[in-house]
Formats: structure tokens, C-alpha cells, sequence
């Protein structure tokens, strides 16, 4: 692989700030992160560049950009911690966790007014069993003996003994 001129360098530079700037501004291209993958690709720069590279010794030194990928990455950092979000996936994400926890809750308190609910339909249900037992017994205790008498029952529409006016 031929080595990269000083000229290629400064253009490649020049371009991964470009594409540095349009990221962390929020303009990502279509599945793209606020990564260096879409960064490199954005700049049209192997991303080998942003990490650092072995001698043939072994010793270390850094990749071609790797001091561009230290200051991105910084920079998406300071973003964060500003409340700023660049990436609108990440928006995405945490409104979708937002959403999922007002679900939940909602939930939940649906369930406990379902159960108060049941228990209150229990209740009622018990009560009026028990109410039909007792007009059971008074009709069965109504026709077994002979000393109740019906009261006498009006004809509709008129007042029982005269009017109060």
C-alpha cells in the first residue's frame, strides 16, 4: 500500500473535520452513528487511521488520524455531557425507555384498580345473594302463616287518603 503524501493528509484532515462538524451538528447520513465508522466514511478515509498501529518491533505509535478520533470523540463527550444528544438514534432510544416506563406505570395502576374492582364485585355479588336469601325466607315465612295480612294498595295515580294540598 503506497504511503500518504503530506498534501493527501492535509486533504484527508481537512475532510474528517468537515465530516466531524456535519456529525456532531446532528446531520447523519441514513443509518449512520456518532461514531468513527460513519465519521471515516463520511470523510472517504480508512478507518484504520483513527487507531493506533504496531512497528515491526512491536512498540506502538499512533494511527494517521488517531488524534482526530481522540478530539471527535471528545467533543461527542462534551455534547453529552452538555444534555445535548447528536445522535437521533440515542433520542430515539431514551424517549422510547421514557415511554416504556410511563407504560409500565400506567400498567400497574390499571391492574391494582382491576383488582379493587373485583374485590368490589365480590362484595356486591355476596351481598346481593344474601339479600335474595332474606326476601326468599320473608316469602316462604309469608305463605307458611296465616297471620300476615297485604296492605291494601291504592289505584294508581291517586293519593292514599286525600291529597295535602
Amino acid at each position: 500500500m503506497a504511503r500518504l503524501t503530506e498534501d493527501d493528509k492535509d486533504r484527508n484532515e481537512a475532510a474528517i473535520r468537515t465530516a466531524m462538524d456535519q456529525i456532531l451538528s446532528g446531520n447523519l447520513p441514513p443509518g449512520g452513528k456518532a461514531d468513527l465508522k460513519t465519521l471515516a466514511a463520511l470523510a472517504g478515509v480508512a478507518r484504520t487511521g483513527f487507531y493506533p498501529r504496531r512497528n515491526r518491533d512491536n512498540s506502538p505509535r499512533p494511527g494517521a488520524y488517531q488524534h482526530l478520533a481522540e478530539e471527535f470523540e471528545r467533543r461527542v463527550k462534551q455534547l453529552q455531557d452538555a444534555g445535548e444528544i447528536v445522535d437521533p438514534r440515542t433520542a430515539q432510544i431514551e424517549r422510547l425507555r421514557t415511554r416504556n416506563a410511563e407504560l409500565r406505570e400506567r400498567l400497574t395502576r390499571r391492574d391494582e384498580k382491576i383488582a379493587e374492582l373485583t374485590e368490589f364485585q365480590t362484595l356486591a355479588i355476596s351481598r346481593l345473594a344474601a339479600q335474595h336469601e332474606e326476601i326468599q325466607r320473608l316469602r316462604t315465612q309469608l305463605a307458611a302463616d296465616g297471620t300476615v295480612r297485604s296492605l291494601h294498595t291504592p289505584a294508581s295515580g291517586t293519593a292514599p287518603y286525600g291529597s295535602c294540598s
